[in-house]
């Protein structure tokens, strides 16, 4: 083997055995500015993800009695299973924003479930009423309650009767008042009833 060759193939085997040079760091500033863009777009690796709180809040521009009816026009037609058995996975839910309910005539469930959802609770503290009666009482202490006699209702207003409760959806151009109720027919029904509210005692305004 010549010299030539010999220096050669030394040569080789030098740069194979070097170590190899690690990538150039960012400068720390450079490193810091990234993590400062980072944190304040919200684009970190790490962001914290934010939790949606369990009750909806009326979206700007809507009333709360407006996002009531919304968000019952959807439930029309669920229906106890078995009939007349006050219960079913969904009815479930509704009980879930009562405190303390269980088992049983459902129509002021699902008013209080409404109103949850809807970011208007019904109650002191948001939690919500099993029994007419209460609903009632509180929104006669609470400055919320609206005599039958001469009231004109206004959607996302709750109805009142005695021992039965809905939400007005609706008033007709002839005077009378289309609801959405709860337990009626063990299901959740649109109603009409006349001018009067067919009897009702009268209407809770949530907003």
């Amino acid at each position: 083997m010549s010299l030539d060759v010999t220096l050669a193939r030394i040569a080789e085997i030098h740069t194979m055995l070097a170590p190899r040079q690690p990538a150039q760091a960012k400068p720390a500033a450079t490193q810091f500015s990234g993590q400062l863009l980072d944190a304040q777009t919200g684009l970190g690796t790490q962001a914290a993800t934010t939790v949606a709180p369990t009750a909806a809040v009326p979206a700007a521009g809507t009333s709360g009695g407006q996002a009531i009816v919304a968000l019952v026009q959807k439930e029309v037609g669920q229906a106890e299973q078995p009939p007349g058995s006050n219960d079913s996975p969904r009815i479930a839910q509704y009980r879930q924003a009562t405190a303390g309910s269980g088992v049983g005539p459902w129509c002021a469930y699902f008013t209080s479930w409404a109103a949850r959802e809807a970011g208007v609770p019904l109650g002191d503290q948001g939690q919500g009423y099993g029994r007419v009666d209460d609903v009632w009482a509180w929104a006669e202490r609470s400055g919320k309650a609206i005599p039958a006699a001469g009231a004109t209702p206004q959607p996302g207003d709750l109805i009142v009767w005695d021992e039965h409760i809905g939400i007005v959806e609706t008033v007709l151009p002839d005077g009378r008042v289309q609801t959405i109720e709860g337990n009626s027919s063990d299901a959740v029904t649109r109603r009409v009833h006349d001018a009067s509210g067919g009897g009702a005692i009268g209407y809770v305004r949530l907003g």
